[in-house]
């Protein structure tokens, strides 16, 4: 548990060595004293803060890279526009997942659960990395995948959560700009932080990225993220509609509730793509897809933090292609 607050690492460390299968091995001030501490302890996850005096969460998980520390580490960050800001940059550098610090140490509790839930998930991808023994022989080979009319697409969606960021980023920023349709991305995340994630993919990319806004006409050739809070569909008069009916899955904005709508105005014009993350958002959203003539595409369990969302999807049986994250833009 790392942490520049006495009491923070106090209520943290109580809150997880409650937990029966979690004990809390060490606490560090900051980064540098959590390097000299990684030179004799071999935790599993480690609980990051952002901002703290010597070396913040940034140079910490950059430090941990140089040194091929390869250890899940999970960041807590707060609202404010700064910390937004640098939870985008710790994703980008590997961090597994983040988590709000409620503004007041009394909610500190609230985290329990959520905080308990992503150090199993960190645990578990790190120590249990099953091999894929599904079989496979619904895949369509690579000669096939080669032989989709790129003509016939006339959009593309794409969603994601654990794990999610650094790999969109990767997919996103190597389509070309000449991308002739548009592209409407499910990221989980809470309210707050799409924007700023947006806004970096938009600094990096070819194609214009940015926070759908409900109402807006979407056009070919950019990039529309759905905004923390809201489920993002597509209408029949090529706008976006944003809603807060209730998160499916427990999650708002949610994959199958964009991929759905998007079948039904696309039909066999479209492909989606299914990457990394927790629990089974997209599974229903690839069989709309295919069911209505789509192309649809899973990440492959090599190159996923968490093989769940497209282990679910491929399990449909509705899945055509499965690529490693480098090749599926």
């Amino acid at each position: 548990v790392v942490d520049d607050s006495a009491l923070m690492r106090k209520l943290i460390s109580d809150m997880l060595n409650s937990s029966e299968n979690i004990e809390v091995i060490g606490t560090a001030t900051n980064g540098q004293d959590l390097l000299n501490k990684l030179k004799i302890m071999q935790p599993n996850v480690i609980t990051l803060d952002i901002e703290m005096p010597v070396m913040n969460g940034i140079e910490t998980l950059k430090a941990m890279k140089e040194l091929k520390k390869d250890i899940p580490v999970i960041v807590f960050s707060s609202v404010s526009k700064r910390e937004v800001n640098y939870t985008v940059d710790c994703l980008y550098l590997g961090a597994f997942d983040f988590i709000l610090k409620p503004e007041r140490t009394f909610d500190i509790p609230k985290l329990k659960d959520g905080l308990i839930k992503k150090i199993n998930a960190a645990y578990n991808q790190r120590q249990h990395k099953k091999i894929n023994v599904i079989s496979k022989d619904n895949i369509i080979s690579q000669k096939e995948a080669e032989s989709i009319d790129r003509n016939n697409i006339e959009a593309v969606v794409i969603g994601a959560s654990t794990g999610g960021p650094k790999a969109l980023y990767r997919v996103i920023t190597n389509f070309p700009e000449d991308m002739n349709v548009p592209i409407f991305v499910v990221q989980h995340m809470p309210v707050g932080f799409t924007k700023a994630f947006a806004d970096r993919l938009n600094d990096n990319s070819n194609m214009q990225v940015k926070e759908a806004e409900d109402g807006e006409t979407y056009k070919a050739g950019k990039v529309y993220l759905a905004p923390g809070g809201y489920h993002m569909e597509v209408n029949f008069n090529n706008r976006i509609k944003l809603t807060t009916d209730p998160p499916i899955w427990g999650v708002r904005p949610a994959v199958d509730k964009l991929f759905i709508s998007a079948s039904k105005i696309f039909n066999s014009h479209i492909v989606s793509a299914v990457l990394t993350g927790m629990g089974k958002d997209g599974a229903k959203g690839t069989e709309a897809i295919k069911d209505n003539g789509g192309v649809t595409i899973a990440e492959d369990e090599s190159t996923c933090v968490i093989y769940g969302m497209p282990k679910s999807a491929f399990e449909t049986g509705k899945v055509d292609i499965v690529l490693p994250i480098d090749r599926i833009s």
